[in-house]
């Protein structure tokens, strides 16, 4: 995967299969992004740092707490905006997707 230097919002895209330079999605990954950051925080990852990104300048190191896995966080993050802003048509792939999650989350 990526490395703390590396902008959030650029490698999410790249897991998606979206070119750095294609912007036309932007706000709309950001948001999902940012929905996993506030569920990341629910389930006490970062507890007491609300964070959210704004676009690309943003980083993994401006999150990623030291203590914390971070490819971890980052594939948790990656598959829950590909279940929100584009999901796979198959309910199966859907479900492996969700216990990927799952087992993150535990």
């Amino acid at each position: 995967m990526v490395t703390g230097a590396e902008s959030i919002l650029t490698s999410i895209k790249s897991l998606l299969g979206i070119q750095e330079d294609y912007t036309h999605f932007d706000p709309d990954i950001i948001l999902h992004i940012n929905s996993v950051f506030f569920i990341l925080d629910q389930i006490g990852v970062n507890p007491n740092q609300f964070f959210e990104i704004t676009d690309a300048t943003d980083i993994w190191d401006d999150y990623i707490l030291s203590g914390l896995n971070p490819q971890a966080i980052k594939t948790y993050i990656y598959l829950k905006v590909k279940l929100m802003f584009d999901p796979p048509l198959s309910g199966s792939l859907v479900d492996v997707i969700k216990e990927q999650i799952s087992e993150l989350e535990w």
